[in-house]
């Protein structure tokens, strides 16, 4: 591991990439910390640390939004604007035809996904702030916030949303992990600290079967996850032998590796993005004049409330997630138009459309056990917070998903630097 951290080192531009990323970083967590006038941080910090729903929400905040900073959504509103891109992506013909235009049809995609996050930001920041407004216990943590503080608030909260989504799409263009990944990342490592001291300060002797179980359930998420992650399928190809000027050329094998989990960590953030929507929602309509709005409300609070009801459905979405990412970012047509030009074929079967047809069914095959297993791990912490009765096991298992497929992520892009680099010096 040494010898490896060496030679990062020892490469200017590599290290420069890991140093710019990690200012970045820092610059984020800077900004969670800048709260919004008009509110009670501590009283909120501790209002956060009793509401689960309010707990995941702060996880993709980065932590922003438990001090009420100027990042409170993070890049939140980015996300839900990526989603819907890609679900048009794959129902509009004339946007399915851009996103085959190479660089500039996805530059194109970004900078329309970009526009979309400015309005959603807007509208997001309003219901969270209604939200938070209209929760059980919250009255007193907005005493004193009046119409201009909401108007400073918002105009704030879209600015600051703007600016993390800069910061993440800076840190991408340096190839050192997905920048989205890494700033929710950043801010679930940086509240480890003070989990750890809280844990500390109130343990006690009955509390040791929790902390055996989380710690069980912890070890074996991370098995888990580097299993999935790293797992993949190596599909042989063969070239045929060609003739280019006096030389023969080809003749040589190869294999053609496909990811069990080839979406990584972005099937958990879209499923968690999408899941926390309906009941944030609702508690906007809870004090509706209509009755039958103010019940659907409620009903819609009670039934995600039910563990079974909010485990089942988080299970589903990541499985449908991790094939809806796996088919947005794999084009088995693309690839076996890549290889007949290079005159390679998979033994046995026919370049062209059969080629195609053949790596599609691979991938729908290898994806499930994939899908399942990532949906898996994700709920297991719920079923242990049921065991435990300790709802904080619920974040903390989703938080260490995350953080294990990050690091995984970010290391595989590292590495695949250090091989480039190592194949131009050859």
């Amino acid at each position: 591991m040494f010898e490896k951290i060496f030679q990062i080192w020892k490469l200017k531009d590599l290290r420069n990439n890991i140093l710019f990323v990690l200012l970045m970083l820092a610059i984020a967590r800077v900004a969670a910390h800048i709260p919004l006038p008009g509110v009670d941080v501590a009283g909120l910090k501790n209002f956060f640390a009793n509401n689960q729903i309010l707990g995941l929400m702060n996880i993709f905040s980065g932590g922003g939004m438990e001090n009420f900073s100027v990042v409170m959504l993070g890049v939140a509103p980015y996300i839900t604007a990526s989603i819907i891109f890609q679900l048009l992506t794959m129902v509009v013909p004339s946007l399915e035809e851009l996103s085959k235009e190479g660089e500039y049809g996805r530059n194109k995609i970004n900078m329309w996904t970009r526009w979309l996050t400015v309005p959603l930001a807007i509208v997001q920041s309003l219901s969270m702030i209604a939200l938070l407004r209209q929760s059980p216990g919250s009255s007193t943590l907005f005493a004193g916030f009046t119409q201009w503080h909401l108007i400073i608030a918002v105009v704030s909260i879209t600015a600051g949303t703007v600016f993390m989504m800069w910061l993440g799409e800076l840190i991408s263009e340096k190839k050192i992990g997905n920048g989205i990944s890494l700033l929710i990342f950043a801010g679930i490592v940086s509240g480890l600290p003070s989990m750890i001291g809280r844990t500390v300060s109130t343990y006690n002797q009955s509390d040791i079967i929790n902390m055996l179980i989380f710690g069980v359930i912890a070890i074996a998420t991370i098995a888990l996850v580097v299993f999935i992650t790293e797992g993949q399928r190596n599909i042989p190809v063969s070239y045929a032998r060609q003739m280019r000027g006096n030389r023969m050329v080809g003749g040589s094998s190869s294999h053609l590796p496909i990811r069990v989990n080839q979406g990584g960590v972005i099937p958990i953030i879209f499923a968690i993005s999408i899941i926390l929507i309906p009941p944030t929602v609702a508690q906007l309509f809870v004090k509706a004049s209509t009755p039958w709005i103010a019940s659907g409300a409620q009903w819609i609070i009670r039934i995600f409330a039910d563990q079974l009801f909010y485990g089942v459905s988080y299970f589903l979405l990541v499985v449908a997630f991790t094939y809806f990412y796996t088919a947005v970012i794999f084009h088995p047509d693309q690839i076996a138009e890549n290889l007949q030009k290079q005159g390679g074929f998979i033994p046995g079967i026919r370049p062209g459309k059969s080629t195609a047809d053949y790596l599609q069914e691979i991938v729908v095959r290898i994806v499930l056990p994939g899908a399942l297993f990532l949906g898996a791990i994700a709920v297991l912490p719920l079923i242990t917070a049921q065991l435990t009765g300790t709802q904080s096991l619920v974040v903390g298992g989703t938080s260490l998903l995350i953080v294990v497929s990050v690091v995984i992520e970010t290391v595989n892009q590292i590495n695949a630097q250090l091989a480039m680099r190592d194949y131009d010096e050859i």
